[in-house]
């Protein structure tokens, strides 16, 4: 005996109403339908959100990681000094301080040639990773290249660039950087940092390893640097990330407020069924009231009969949901098991609830009519 068999034998209600239930399958399947769709609507719109959501991060990278100090100009700060980037390094204890300095020069090799903007920098190790070659923890010499700047001049490790007239051998090529960054390299030339004009820096980047330490970091060099005057402004890359997270939860709740219609239109369906289906066995109750049966017996009965529409569409909703999860992550995140996560589980759950919920609520007046008929009217042709 299976644990379904098991279970109808030990509540009869459960029994009665599945009995009564396939004796017109076909509107009884109609009903499960209505449910199926809702459920299916409800957590695959909920994924699909979290599925944009997870994408947008991933093309974020980890900007909440970094925050971005640079000169008031409001204030007529026109760079940052040697002693402010003391002070933040003193201010930031968990993370890595680059300060940078820029311009567009020339950069060729050979017959080749295009503007580029280039980077001056003691330790780009702490910000970029290498494609080819080695990036060094203290740039001295040699020159590293992005890699949109290195298919233009093919360039690989070990050749030798011309900047602005000044020859470098290229020490590595960086890897693509996708998405926001405050320093994107992919395009630019990254040079030992008194190579390039200036006695003082175009912003400090600070990449710290968490978006809670970027935070405190942020609060810090504030207090150090702003106590007296506004020399600097800080800018934090979380804030983007923030933004994008709550517009994805406005999306997703309005997501699934399309879905919801979808359960309500099949609540109406339930509601029918259950009337038409009480309409039909009213002799039936009538006997059942007449031989002692309950007005509370009769609920039960007829709110299991929608309780079980719920759970036989809710469940065959949410593994069309999981299969529809599965097959949107492949395609846009090629991460399948990315389905899986929390919050697209709790989609699940919340729409198999909701499916049940609305069956169960759907059957309360037509249970309500059938446990208040007199028998007597019941009986009676």
């Amino acid at each position: 005996m299976s644990v379904l068999d098991d279970l109808f034998r030990r509540v009869p209600a459960l029994l009665m109403a599945r009995r009564n239930l396939s004796r017109n399958r076909i509107r009884s399947g109609l009903a499960v339908l209505g449910i199926i769709i809702g459920v299916l609507a409800i957590a695959s719109l909920g994924m699909f959100g979290t599925t944009l959501r997870t994408g947008a991060t991933q093309q974020l990278g980890d900007i909440g990681n970094e925050i971005s100090v640079s000169p008031n100009f409001q204030e007529g700060i026109e760079e940052l000094t040697e002693r402010d980037v003391d002070e933040i390094r003193r201010a930031v204890t968990d993370g890595a301080v680059v300060p940078v300095r820029s311009e567009s020069k020339l950069v060729s090799r050979g017959d080749r040639q295009t503007v580029s903007t280039v980077y001056g920098m003691e330790n780009p190790g702490a910000l970029y990773e290498a494609e080819e070659g080695r990036i060094p923890d203290r740039l001295r010499q040699g020159a590293l290249v992005g890699s949109g700047t290195a298919g233009l001049l093919d360039v690989e490790p070990g050749n030798t660039i011309s900047v602005d007239g000044r020859t470098y051998r290229v020490a590595a090529v960086l890897a693509e950087q996708g998405g926001i960054s405050l320093v994107s390299p992919n395009n630019a030339v990254i040079v030992p940092v008194e190579d390039v004009n200036g006695t003082g820096y175009s912003q400090v980047v600070v990449s710290a390893d968490s978006g809670q330490a970027a935070n405190e970091s942020a609060v810090a060099i504030r207090e150090a640097l702003n106590e007296r005057e506004e020399r600097v402004s800080v800018f934090e890359l979380q804030s983007i990330t923030a933004g994008i997270n709550e517009f994805f939860g406005i999306l997703n709740a309005f997501l699934i407020g399309i879905g919801s219609i979808s359960l309500v239109v099949a609540g109406v369906s339930i509601l029918n069924v259950m009337l038409m289906s009480t309409i039909e066995r009213r002799q039936e109750i009538g006997v059942l009231r007449a031989v002692g049966v309950q007005r509370g017996d009769v609920i039960r009965m007829i709110l299991a009969e929608a309780g079980l529409l719920g759970v036989a569409g809710g469940v065959i909703g949410a593994i069309l949901a999981v299969g529809a999860g599965v097959a949107l992550n492949a395609f846009v995140l090629n991460d399948p098991l990315a389905t899986f996560q929390a919050a697209n589980l709790l989609y699940i759950v919340l729409a198999v609830g909701f499916g049940v919920g609305t069956s169960v609520l759907s059957g309360l007046y037509p249970a309500w009519k059938a446990a208040n008929e007199r028998p007597v009217e019941a009986l009676r042709k």
